[in-house]
């Protein structure tokens, strides 16, 4: 395939992918978070910083092709905070939520789970869902520490009253047989995950697009479709590289 087709000119701090269809939008989610990039170097990520320096100061060195310059942009926005210039811890990154996720997913729908076993995995999945908030979060404006920790505490206790409660409620219903109770219980994760990484991230940031953020993590689908074309802008520019969803559900 000619580089011009799949590369196109390269645009700094844009997709690469054509985000008014909806192919172009899942091409850009894929991208993002492509776990390939977990895996590069910190000598790798100097050079793509460099090269992206260079092209917006106009000294790009002949020979530099669109598809080094995407795939340089795709390296560092998946590595640095777009706010902070910081480098996102690795478990944290949009890139790493299906890697080191799906044990916590594995660990939430195990069968016959004890009482501690379920405060267990539903803590571990809030804090997991609190941390990639956090480090993913709108920077621009400083938020005191104090209002994450809260927000953390409240989705913890609230995920495991829930998730508790439910198969407290479960094991009592006595007109369900063995073999529905347990299907039962198998969806019970759902439920208190749903709602507490809506809410976890409603009380850590009070913005819609993190909300979008925390529906992915959760739902991966669940997005309201009536998005005015401003709240998409304002999504696109302050998460673009984290939160496609909301580009998807207008689709």
């Amino acid at each position: 395939m000619p580089e011009s087709t799949e590369f196109p000119p390269f645009r700094l701090g844009e997709s690469r992918f054509d985000q008014g269809s909806f192919y172009g939008r899942l091409r850009h989610f894929l991208d993002v978070i492509d776990p390939r990039t977990l895996f590069v170097s910190g000598r790798r990520l100097n050079e793509c910083m460099k090269l992206l320096d260079q092209f917006k100061n106009g000294t790009l060195p002949p020979g530099v092709t669109n598809g080094q310059l995407w795939k340089a942009q795709k390296i560092k926005q998946a590595i640095i905070h777009p706010d902070t210039g910081e480098k996102i811890p690795m478990p944290f990154r949009m890139s790493g939520f299906v890697p080191f996720g799906t044990p916590v997913v594995v660990g939430l729908l195990l069968p016959n789970q004890t009482f501690s076993s379920t405060i267990f995995w539903q803590w571990l999945n809030q804090s997991h869902n609190a941390c990639v908030n956090y480090c993913n979060r709108n920077a621009t404006k400083p938020t005191p520490i104090s209002t994450f920790f809260q927000g953390y505490l409240g989705a913890v206790s609230s995920a495991v009253t829930i998730a508790v409660g439910l198969n407290v409620l479960i094991k009592r219903a006595e007109h369900f047989s063995p073999a529905t109770r347990i299907l039962v219980q198998r969806f019970i994760p759902f439920p208190a995950v749903g709602f507490l990484s809506c809410r976890n991230v409603l009380v850590l940031h009070c913005r819609f697009t993190a909300w979008c953020v925390s529906v992915h993590s959760a739902w991966r689908c669940l997005l309201p479709s009536a998005c005015s074309p401003k709240t998409v802008r304002f999504t696109y520019r302050s998460w673009s590289r984290r939160s496609l969803l909301l580009h998807t559900a207008r689709s």
